[in-house]
């Protein structure tokens, strides 16, 4: 059976660091192995985020395209965001984002997936929620900034599933979402944590 390990970090000699913003540090530690030996390891710092795999009463997720500039690419993605507000339950946040970037909300909210964005290079974590019985929100709804142009569009989730399968979906979380999502729809969503669940 698949378990849980609990943290255990291994010891750090020495660290330099080599930048700091308001998002993101970069450091390098020195990490001694258990055999005494030491290797260079850096570690990208990051404040974490949350995403939204959005489902109405129809089946169908809720996906924005959106451009990312380090990949040169526009991407169709669920709705997520960082976790900068500080106090902010990460189901507050998750119901933020969503409203900000969509202008929609959600009458259910479960925690779908927990994971490390790319646990080799950066502290990155990311909780995915189910929202379900999702409807707009707002019917003036307005976005700001850089989110004026994003584009909103409903997907059958077995499409969605098909689309992660094909490769035309790039974005980590909204392939973990979408295939997640559909395996929690073929049990009834029976196993799904609440929305408030701890991180471990």
């Amino acid at each position: 059976m698949v378990e849980d390990l609990p943290p255990q970090s291994w010891p750090v000699a020495g660290t330099e660091e080599q930048f700091k913003n308001w998002l993101i540090s970069v450091r390098t530690d020195k990490v001694r192995l258990p055999d005494g030996h030491q290797v260079a390891r850096t570690v990208v710092g990051h404040i974490g985020a949350v995403a939204v795999l959005a489902l109405d009463d129809r089946d169908r997720v809720l996906m924005i395209r959106q451009y990312r500039h380090p990949v040169g690419r526009q991407l169709w993605e669920i709705p997520a965001g960082l976790r900068d507000v500080t106090g902010e339950s990460l189901a507050d946040t998750a119901r933020r984002e969503l409203l900000e970037e969509t202008g929609h909300a959600a009458r259910e909210w479960h925690a779908l997936v927990d994971s490390y964005a790319s646990p080799g290079i950066t502290s990155e974590r990311i909780r995915i929620f189910l929202a379900r019985g999702v409807e707009a929100a707002q019917s003036d709804y307005e976005r700001e900034g850089e989110e004026k142009f994003l584009r909103t569009a409903w997907f059958p989730l077995a499409e969605a599933v098909q689309a992660a399968l094909a490769g035309k979906l790039h974005n980590g979380a909204t392939i973990q979402g979408v295939l997640a999502a559909h395996i929690a729809r073929s049990q009834g969503f029976a196993s799904l944590r609440p929305q408030d669940a701890p991180e471990t």
